[in-house]
């Protein structure tokens, strides 16, 4: 089993070098579904992966000048906000509720991929929206912490389209926004769920080294191909674990309406 699990840790890693983002929304599921450990764990576990991996990768891009600092600090600061709220929040949902949230997320990433909607060169001239990456980036915070994603393919169109940041810089910049929520959010956690440590630790090693390797390699493999790929086994993927947890929201729908504010509103209408 640990070897599996290491196998599927490089695995992850390299995805995530190869593609610049995208692989750490499988660690989850593989958690989950393929090394059994529950979904609060997972979720918690998931973060210092998607942490380390985008951490190794900013530093690579910072030496190539396309990591914007002062863009990253005041989105990611943002962002660990967002992170360290949602993982507080995921104490109070159930986890197969959690595990559908993260379906929908990992379908509308492969759609991104497949449209190839992950954001264009800003044109030049074109102004900032800068006041529309504040709720951006508590978004992207707050699924981070909720469900344990990176948030890539959201981050990068932000900082194009918003932020008016050249695609190459975006890149960069949004790994290491990654890495800032991605520490939040697993800080939210710590106390709360119970952690296999010594696991945590091999498996993000080698995710790690996954990382690097495919980054290695990134400039021989036909990147359009990979992501096409890719996306189509994200959208098997999110379709197997929204399949999984398909009554989770008639759950919360069931919840919500046996609450005591129909009563209560039944109650004012009478008055």
């Amino acid at each position: 089993m640990l070897a599996l699990a290491l196998g599927l840790a490089l695995l992850i890693g390299l995805s995530l070098g190869l593609l610049g983002g995208g692989g750490s929304i499988l660690t989850v599921p593989v958690l989950v579904y393929v090394l059994g450990y529950a979904a609060k764990p997972a979720i918690a576990m998931s973060l210092p992966v998607v942490g380390v991996t985008s951490l190794l990768g900013a530093a690579l891009h910072w030496r190539l000048g396309n990591v914007r600092v002062g863009t990253a600090l005041p989105f990611g600061l943002l962002a660990m906000l967002g992170a360290f709220a949602g993982a507080k929040l995921a104490v109070f949902v159930n986890g197969a509720v959690q595990l559908a949230l993260l379906a929908v997320v990992m379908l509308a990433a492969a759609g991104s991929m497949l449209r190839g909607t992950t954001g264009s060169e800003a044109e030049a001239g074109a102004p900032s929206r800068l006041a529309l990456l504040v709720p951006v980036a508590l978004g992207v915070g707050v699924l981070t912490g909720l469900v344990g994603i990176g948030g890539g393919f959201l981050v990068v169109p932000a900082l194009v389209l918003l932020a008016r940041v050249p695609m190459r810089q975006a890149v960069g910049t949004s790994l290491l926004v990654i890495a800032m929520n991605s520490a939040s959010g697993f800080a939210g956690y710590l106390g709360a769920v119970d952690l296999d440590w010594s696991f945590l630790a091999g498996f993000t090693a080698a995710a790690a080294m996954g990382a690097l390797a495919g980054s290695a390699l990134v400039a021989r493999v036909p990147q359009a191909a990979l992501k096409r790929g890719f996306a189509v086994f994200l959208l098997a993927m999110g379709g197997f674990v929204l399949y999984k947890n398909r009554d989770a929201f008639r759950t919360v729908a069931s919840s919500a309406s046996s609450s005591p504010a129909a009563p209560v509103a039944t109650t004012a209408a009478a008055r």
